[in-house]
């Protein structure tokens, strides 16, 4: 079993990190494989907005997605951890979002097991951005709202998630349960 997650903090070692790396541990302290992709550190470009997608074979961007499709293919379970900038998704989570337009004009639904969501705001956006993630997971994965482990908090300042023994915990927890939920759907 394998779990991927993509962080889409511009942050490789901020507080989304942080967290996400202690969800992770947990998942790995229960003998799950599991992956991450920092989409700040790829190359994803922007869709196109192509207005006759579905006609095309292959999506015309040349650059990690193909990759990163591959990667999710073949993972059990996802987890996506962003940062609220400007009350929603960051700008680099956005592009890869945009970029799963191309699976859903060619209706391609990956599965998953277990999906999980880590968001963490200054002071706002919570809300929003985990609505703009249900969405996303609604429309292009097979995974149901009320199946995702969700983690939301707040972080104001770089560093103050590690000494956050709440959020710590809170992250722990998502992984084991993320971790029961793949054993227990095997």
């Amino acid at each position: 079993m394998k779990v991927l997650a993509v962080s889409g903090s511009p942050r490789p070692q901020g507080n989304t990190a942080f967290l996400l790396d202690e969800v992770l541990s947990e998942l790995e302290k229960a003998g799950i494989e599991t992956g991450r992709i920092d989409i700040a550190q790829a190359n994803i470009k922007p869709c196109l907005g192509h207005d006759n997608c579905a006609g095309y074979k292959k999506c015309l961007q040349h650059d990690d997605m193909d990759a990163i499709f591959k990667d999710m293919a073949e993972a059990d379970g996802l987890i996506v951890a962003t940062p609220v900038y400007y009350y929603n998704v960051t700008a680099q989570l956005k592009a890869f979002i945009d970029r799963h337009y191309f699976l859903y004009k060619h209706d391609i639904s990956l599965e998953f097991k277990a999906v999980g969501v880590v968001i963490l705001a200054e002071e706002q956006g919570l809300d929003d951005t985990l609505n703009t993630l249900v969405q996303y997971l609604d429309s292009s994965f097979k995974v149901k709202a009320h199946e995702l482990v969700v983690l939301t908090g707040y972080a104001a300042r770089e560093g103050d998630a590690k000494d956050n023994a709440e959020l710590i915990s809170l992250a722990r927890d998502m992984g084991q349960t993320l971790a029961a939920t793949l054993k227990g759907a095997s």
